[in-house]
C-alpha cells in the first residue's frame, strides 16, 4: 500500500497540518469536513494541499512526516512548501 506525507494551508486562519494517508483525496475530503483527529483542523474548511510526497511504506511516510514536522517554522518548511 502507499502511503502520502502531505501539508495543507487554511488561508482562513493561516495555519499549516502535515500528516500522511493512504488515501489523499479523501482525507482532505475529512479535513474540510470537520472529520479530524486534530481538534484545531477543524476551525477551517478551506483546507488545500500545498505538498504531497508519495512513499511505498506507512513506515517511510511516517519518518518522513517527523523529519517535516521538524523543520516545520524555519526556513527549511518554508522552502520545502514553496517548491513546487
Amino acid at each position: 500500500m502507499e502511503y502520502y506525507v502531505y501539508i495543507l494551508h487554511s488561508l482562513s486562519i493561516q495555519k499549516y497540518y502535515i500528516g500522511i494517508t493512504a488515501n489523499l483525496d479523501k482525507r482532505l475530503e475529512e479535513h474540510n469536513a470537520g472529520v479530524s483527529y486534530k481538534a484545531w483542523t477543524r476551525r477551517a474548511n478551506d483546507w488545500i494541499i500545498v505538498y504531497k510526497e508519495q512513499f511505498e511504506s506507512k513506515k517511510l511516510a511516517l519518518k518522513r512526516e517527523k523529519e517535516i514536522k521538524g523543520y516545520k517554522g524555519g526556513n527549511s518548511f518554508k522552502n520545502l512548501i514553496t517548491s513546487r
